[in-house]
Parts: C-alpha cells; sequence; structure tokens
C-alpha cells in the first residue's frame, strides 16, 4: 500500500469515528430538525453538517482529490483519489430513533474502491476493509457465511415497496427467508455471515460505495442486478457468492417489464 493511500485510509477512519460522534448527538437529542428536499425525501441538519465537516477535513489535507455527497455539489479531483460518502445511510431509520443508520465512507483510487468503511454508532457496529487486507467488524475479522443453496437463506431487503410481489412468493417457495430494515445495515449482516444477501433495487452511488470492498474482502460478491461490478448501476445485490447467481435469477425475472423502478433510497 502506498504512504498516500494509508494517510487517506487514516484519515477515513478518524472521519468515520467523528461522524459517528456528530450523528450519535443528534439521535440522542431529541430536537432534530426534518426537512424536505425537492425529491421528496427527508434531510436534517446533521447530514449537511456531517458531510461539510468531511469535505473540509479532505480538502484541507488532500485539496487535490475530488469528492462525492449526498448534500452538496460534487468537487472534482485531480490527484487521482475520490472520496464518495453518504453522511447519514438510513436517514427515514435515524429520524424516527431507530438506531440502524450509517455513516459511510468510500476512497477510490482510479476506478478501484480501495476502501469502505460502514459506521453505525448507535448500534455500535463498525464495519471496514481494504482491498487486499480483509473485512473486519469492531477489529475483529469477519467473513460471509457458507450456505450454498436458497433453501435457509436470508435475505435483507431495505424496504419492499420496490419489490414485486411475486418475487418474494417465489422466494419463499424456495425457502428464502427475506428481512427488511437493510441500508447499510443489511451489507454489515451479509459481511459478518449473519445474512446471506441483500438486494437494493433502487440506489445512489454513494449507498453503494463501500459495499464492493466490504463484501469481497469478506469472502462475497457484490454486484449491480444486471450482474456488472459496480456500484453506481442504480441497484445492487450483495451476497456470500455461493447463491448469488441462484438469488439474481430471482430477483430479476420481473425487471424485463419494469425497467423504471421507482423511489428513493435514505
Amino acid at each position: 500500500m502506498s504512504d498516500d493511500r494509508a494517510a487517506r485510509i487514516g484519515l477515513a477512519l478518524r472521519l468515520a469515528e467523528r461522524a459517528g460522534v456528530l450523528s450519535k448527538h443528534y439521535f440522542e437529542d431529541g430536537t432534530l430538525s426534518v426537512q424536505t428536499k425537492r425529491d421528496g425525501t427527508p434531510v436534517t441538519e446533521a447530514d449537511r453538517e456531517i458531510e461539510q465537516t468531511m469535505r473540509d477535513a479532505v480538502a484541507a489535507h488532500f485539496p487535490h482529490d475530488g469528492f462525492v455527497g449526498e448534500e452538496f455539489p460534487d468537487d472534482d479531483g485531480d490527484s487521482g483519489y475520490t472520496w464518495i460518502v453518504d453522511p447519514i445511510d438510513g436517514t427515514k431509520s435515524f429520524v424516527r430513533g431507530v438506531p440502524l443508520y450509517a455513516n459511510l465512507i468510500a476512497l477510490q483510487e482510479g476506478d478501484e474502491i480501495v476502501f469502505g468503511i460502514i459506521n453505525m454508532p448507535s448500534a455500535g457496529i463498525v464495519v471496514h476493509a481494504e482491498r487486499g487486507k480483509g473485512c473486519f467488524r469492531n477489529g475483529a475479522p469477519v467473513r460471509v457465511s457458507d450456505r450454498t443453496t436458497l433453501d435457509g437463506a436470508y435475505v435483507m431487503a431495505t424496504w419492499l415497496e420496490d419489490w414485486e410481489p411475486e418475487v418474494v412468493g417465489d422466494l419463499r417457495t424456495q425457502g428464502v427467508t427475506v428481512r427488511t430494515w437493510g441500508d447499510a445495515f443489511g451489507y454489515a449482516m451479509v459481511a459478518c455471515g449473519f445474512a446471506d444477501a441483500v438486494v437494493d433495487y433502487t440506489t445512489q452511488p454513494y449507498d453503494l460505495a463501500p459495499m464492493p470492498v466490504i463484501i469481497e474482502e469478506a469472502g462475497g460478491r457484490f454486484s449491480s442486478l444486471d450482474g456488472r461490478r459496480v456500484f453506481n448501476g442504480g441497484n445492487g445485490i450483495a451476497s456470500n457468492g455461493l447463491i448469488h447467481e441462484a438469488l439474481r435469477t430471482y430477483v430479476t425475472a420481473p425487471l424485463a417489464g419494469h425497467q423504471d423502478r421507482r423511489g428513493v433510497r435514505l
């Protein structure tokens, strides 16, 4: 690993910790102000403060890096590194007092995500991975599950409004248990081996940027629903790798006639 990458990963770890402190403070304070953005999704002062804090720190330490976030316009860079962040993934959970929200940070070097972190401060869970170094939960190495069939598999979903009813029914006939309240929590559970897969039909790049390195370093597979190894394809599926193609066949079956998925993940 280059010194340049190591320095950036060190900063990413510190920023995740800082984001956790800020978001947990707002989460527990009880006076959170919620606004609605033009796309109808909620945003809070916590989202904006956390992202601005990250942007300021990156600009101070690595002024030529790019930065992509949810709340402010993208910053182009020419260093070869880009930071991709979601200050609070799961804002709807956050504003309702559900502790399964997360702070997401990914570091992209060239075209490759080389570091990713899911920080869930109110749940006490931090999952992070560096390319070639493994995946860790709260400092201990983790691996995906070893389930080889859909029968008995646990599949996470951020929300079922995006799922065609026949998909859930078909999976149930295969012995699959579908559980909701996914967001980043679902990907963390797959990386740690507690769930076997997670499916998202509607995403933004900052929702999924940390997931390729986290899932792959835990021994699993991440792709878009059409099978590409991309995090910016508008959707995503992560699994232990062993059931990936079998599950993908079921969850993509209705897409041929429904190309325009509606909804925005928060």
